[in-house]
């Protein structure tokens, strides 16, 4: 999609969706979020509730300031603000921005924050970083899970609901951070896919699953579905570099287990292959 969608306006709203909702499984396993839909992509998207309850807000608004003191006074953060401002990864940073200097963010499946915790510490984590490095810009979210309360809470944190379900295929026009922690790997090929030339790959940072796990899962377990719905994911990683992160305590590692971060370099159109879906997908080695 060449270009953001149009906000959310939560007073226009008039009818329900139907969403397919993948849900959080064990505590300590990874929670993959689908922002799949039903409808046509691009079709407008609205909120799975159409009320909002004041009391219902303001408890959510505290979880969320809980959640943000949280990572903000942790080890992990300390760690994951140390890697970020390492040479080798502010170099990488630097070399996406360009002559800009904001970086957008864009948040896909983050999940319910009302329900559940490790999606409160993902956007917690992305918020602050925010307020951290003057160099990102603004922050917009979305995930069809989302109620019309999270998306108050969403827009009172200083983020933007999109109100269009882009499924992960939004075009970097301009230097942009993906947020997708725990995401599946569909979303992040839709993301590949809709970016695959070389201007559009450097112009991207994304945060997400390893994509170094996949390839090694895959490899592995010669998995049809996993390869058909990864294609992008698999080829990408010839000319991306990966940097892992720190869980370091228990807390946090239902939100961010396999998490690191990617950046994609291909220097030459010629470099990047033509991926066929149609037929059968074969694996180096």
């Amino acid at each position: 999609m060449a270009a953001s969608a149009k906000v959310l306006t939560i007073d226009n709203l008039t009818q329900n969706g139907e969403w397919t909702i993948v849900l959080p499984r064990r505590q300590k396993q990874r929670r993959t979020n689908s922002i799949k839909t039903r409808t046509e992509e691009g079709q407008p998207w609205i909120p799975t509730d159409l009320e909002t309850d004041p009391r219902k807000q303001s408890k959510l608004m505290q979880k969320m300031e809980t959640s943000m003191r949280r990572i903000e006074n942790s080890q992990f953060y300390a760690s994951f603000l140390e890697q970020i401002q390492s040479s080798d990864m502010l170099d990488r940073f630097h070399k996406v921005l360009g002559s800009d200097l904001k970086m957008q963010m864009v948040i896909y499946g983050i999940g319910s924050i009302e329900s559940y915790e490790p999606p409160r510490f993902q956007l917690s984590l992305a918020i602050l970083m925010k307020r951290k490095f003057s160099w990102i810009g603004d922050i917009e979210v979305f995930d069809p899970v989302l109620s019309a309360t999270e998306s108050w809470v969403l827009e009172a944190l200083g983020c933007t609901v999109l109100s269009v379900n882009e499924e992960g295929r939004r075009q970097a026009l301009k230097p942009t951070l993906f947020f997708m922690p725990h995401c599946e790997a569909e979303l992040y090929n839709n993301l590949l896919q809709a970016n695959w030339r070389v201007d559009l790959l450097n112009r991207i940072v994304l945060f997400g699953n390893s994509f170094e796990t996949y390839e090694q899962n895959i490899v592995y377990y010669r998995n049809s579905s996993i390869i058909n719905s990864a294609r992008h994911v698999i080829a990408v990683r010839k000319f991306s570099d990966e940097f892992r992160i720190k869980t370091i305590s228990d807390d946090y590692f239902a939100a961010f287990l396999d998490s690191s971060w990617h950046f994609f370099g291909p220097d030459l159109e010629s470099e990047l292959p033509s991926i066929n879906y149609d037929g059968d997908y074969l694996l180096d080695g």
